[in-house]
């Protein structure tokens, strides 16, 4: 009897699982970092270098010049403030993405935003204190971005219309609306070109001492913490989590997810509003008509490369303003159009793509894509095989 209980207890069915060594869970998740992170943007610059081999450029002198515009000397700075409007777009695209939720309206609420504060903001420094002009530009221009969503979000909630048709929808819209007011009530009738007025420069954003940065990149930093914050410590990050794992289940364990789905559009574009702050009153000052800059469109494969985290995505959101500083320096010496450095953002979501394809069979870590929307991608006939 002894002898039997013994042998149970020694047997593999009945003995527990051991805990997964802290060492070990480590290296899997640095390797999980390398492999899913690091190696699509290593593939993508070793791409990019072929691609500059075979239009008989070196690739050497590109990447250099790309590191010489972009970190030396002062360089760095300029790829600080560029990654002020990147980052808290980037941020705003975590929020919802984290929900299973689509915003593709970005460039709508940006620009609309971009063009409110442009108008509004000549009139507003010349009547009011610096400080106070610019809290009320800014909460302008997060209102703007948040109301844009509005539509697509009580949609969403209450009719489960799909967001990625009625945010573009908006962002055409929203396109729209800000040249008809860049061009009418807002333009600046001193000059032939249709844009606003031009904010005095000391009416701007004020720059750290001893620097040429903004504090909209600070701005951009707080935001990206206090996002990560409510995300991952609060209740309403709980909420979207469950959420974007699976819809059903969060309405089951009683998640408001009608009203979750609207606040959650509401914060990101009152995020992508702010972008729009941070841009025009701590760069440019004014807005021209037809003026885009897409910012979104080229944050979106970085936003999943850090795994939907608002502290992850900093280092990403830097290395691509990086990348565009010194990209116009680089692609200038080259003699080669800045769309090149579109080509390298778009040969990281390839191999992004790709390493995601060979990761559901060879197990290379996690996913990209929260499991709701793993769910929502998956096609009938691999459904089938699943449930087989």
């Amino acid at each position: 009897m002894t002898g039997a209980t013994t042998d149970t207890a020694l047997s593999p069915e009945t003995r527990p699982l051991e805990p997964i060594a802290p060492s070990h869970r480590f290296v899997s998740d640095a390797l999980d970092v390398v492999v899913r992170s690091i190696v699509p943007v290593l593939l993508a610059l070793g791409a990019g270098a072929i691609l500059l081999l075979a239009l008989g450029r070196d690739p050497i002198t590109f990447y250099s010049n790309v590191w010489k515009g972009g970190i030396q000397l002062t360089a760095w700075q300029d790829s600080a403030i560029r990654a002020a409007p990147l980052l808290l777009i980037a941020v705003g695209l975590v929020v919802v993405f984290r929900a299973n939720i689509w915003n593709l309206g970005y460039n709508g609420q940006f620009l609309l935003g971009a063009a409110l504060i442009s108008g509004l903001g000549p009139h507003l420094v010349a009547s009011e204190p610096r400080w106070l002009a610019l809290l009320l530009l800014f909460l302008v221009a997060g209102g703007a971005g948040a109301a844009w969503t509005l539509v697509p979000a009580l949609l969403k909630a209450r009719y489960e219309t799909n967001e990625i048709i009625t945010t573009l929808m908006m962002s055409f819209i929203g396109v729209g609306v800000a040249n008809i007011l860049i061009k009418g009530p807002f333009q600046d009738p001193s000059v032939n070109i249709p844009q606003t007025r031009v904010l005095p420069l000391n009416k701007m954003l004020p720059s750290i001492p001893g620097t040429r940065i903004h504090i909209g990149v600070l701005v951009a930093l707080a935001a990206a913490l206090l996002v990560h914050f409510v995300l991952t410590r609060t209740s309403f990050g709980l909420r979207l989590q469950i959420l974007g794992a699976n819809p059903r289940a969060a309405r089951h364990v009683g998640v408001k997810v009608p009203r979750l789905i609207v606040m959650s559009f509401l914060v990101s574009g009152l995020l992508v509003g702010l972008a729009a702050a941070a841009d025009i009153l701590g760069t440019w000052g004014y807005v021209r008509a037809n003026w885009n800059p897409a910012y979104g469109d080229t944050v979106i494969p970085f936003v999943f490369l850090a795994r939907l985290n608002a502290l992850a995505v900093i280092p990403f959101v830097v290395f691509y303003a990086v990348l565009s500083t010194g990209g116009d320096l680089a692609t200038q010496q080259a003699s080669l159009s800045t769309d090149f450095l579109l080509v390298l953002v778009a040969l990281i979501l390839l191999f992004m793509t790709v390493i995601e394809y060979l990761g559901r069979r060879r197990a290379l870590g996690a996913s990209y894509l929260t499991p709701g929307l793993q769910q929502a991608l998956r096609s009938p006939r691999l459904r089938r095989r699943t449930s087989a």
